[in-house]
């Protein structure tokens, strides 16, 4: 049986069962409301040591751009280093977003995006698209990616061109998984920008 054969009878077996299948794409979900966390959800870790432990695993660093899509503040783009690999067939992303983000429901109503993998040499890049209500691409190089259209930052050290595949709350953050359309990397060997411990490696 073919793969086309396989997955039409695994449907018709989920449907029998009555799990809920999806017959096409997954649409990101709203943004959710924020709500107050109740005392009894709370876990007993206090949230600056919960920082400063976590701050020991040191993580890659990318900014995440969507294209403006007729939005007049022009194109979107926030510096993002809660970035994963999440599968490898079919290929898909993930990177999580606040919920307070201000960026993230313009990037959800283009409903694609870019994922930059910055280089070593990128950290003021990187402080740029950290502030908030900036022109955050005032002199900024990039082109358009393949496609999505969504801003590739020249120098960056990979690429990864998304369409919004699903969105997950989780806490005080959404889940985002992006379908991966296209993807690339420097033909220069770029060393990574690190965060650790509250700073950049250098």
């Amino acid at each position: 049986m073919g793969h086309a054969g396989m997955a039409a009878a695994a449907v018709r077996y989920l449907r029998s069962a009555g799990a809920p299948t999806v017959a096409g794409p997954v649409e990101a979900l709203p943004r959710p409301d924020l709500r107050a966390v109740r005392e009894d959800e709370r876990a007993p870790v206090d949230p600056a040591r919960f920082r400063q432990v976590l701050g020991h695993f040191a993580t890659g660093v990318t900014v995440v751009t969507a294209p403006a899509a007729g939005d007049p503040a022009g194109p979107a783009g926030f510096a993002c280093q809660s970035f994963a690999s999440l599968s490898l067939d079919p290929p898909l992303i993930c990177f999580m977003v606040g919920r307070a983000s201000t960026t993230w429901p313009r990037i959800a109503r283009a409903g694609v995006f870019c994922v930059n993998v910055l280089g070593a040499h990128q950290g003021d890049l990187c402080r740029g698209f950290a502030v908030s209500g900036a022109d955050k691409f005032a002199g900024v190089v990039y082109d358009a990616a393949p496609a999505s259209g969504s801003p590739r930052l020249a120098g960056a050290a990979a690429w990864i061109d998304c369409t919004v595949h699903a969105v997950h709350t989780g806490g005080d953050h959404l889940i985002v998984v992006g379908r991966v359309d296209a993807l690339g990397a420097s033909d220069n060997e770029v060393r990574p920008l690190l965060f650790h411990k509250g700073r950049f490696l250098t």
